[in-house]
């Protein structure tokens, strides 16, 4: 199933419109350099300092988690590997597929945002960590079950981080 919605985006919603933007927006996610600069924000201004450094810590807590554990555990090829129909439009990842860190990372840091920041912040952070998740479909460097993880794993990621500082 998760290959037949790949070839499905693929055949069916990549254009010459839509590629470079996905591939742009896919980017923003590389080492979540979005996520570390909107940290920086927030750590910038006395008011949001406390959250902007809840930000780095949850991205770092998700990378160690996702890329120092979960992904050398499973092992999981890449789906373009795994289906030769399948076009990847980036240079190909060497790293695991599963669970999907750019997905990973911008739920840990969106959810950071969600839990606390006012609601004027949680939409935009909300669609780009959607985006983000969507393009590794689209761009055809995750399954769709690496992308679900991912999500899992950093709203959990971020809540345990926004709880940790609570308790301390």
């Amino acid at each position: 199933m998760d290959i037949g919605i790949l070839l499905w985006i693929q055949e069916h919603l990549r254009s010459d419109v839509l590629d470079p933007i996905m591939v742009f927006i896919t980017g923003l996610g590389d080492i979540g350099m979005i996520w570390i600069l909107i940290g920086a924000v927030f750590v910038a201004q006395k008011e949001y300092r406390k959250t902007g450094l809840l930000i780095w810590l949850a991205l770092l807590s998700e990378y160690l988690l996702v890329d120092g554990v979960i992904k050398n555990i499973v092992m999981r090829e890449r789906p373009f590997r795994a289906e030769p129909l399948l076009q990847a439009l980036i240079e190909h990842p060497e790293s695991w597929s599963f669970p999907s860190g750019h997905t990973g990372s911008s739920f840990a840091a969106a959810t950071v945002v969600v839990l606390r920041l006012p609601k004027k912040f949680v939409l935009p952070c909300l669609l780009l960590a959607a985006l983000i998740a969507f393009s590794r479909l689209y761009i055809g460097v995750h399954y769709p079950t690496d992308v679900l993880a991912g999500a899992v794993v950093g709203i959990l990621t971020g809540w345990l981080c926004c709880r940790a500082a609570d308790w301390l």
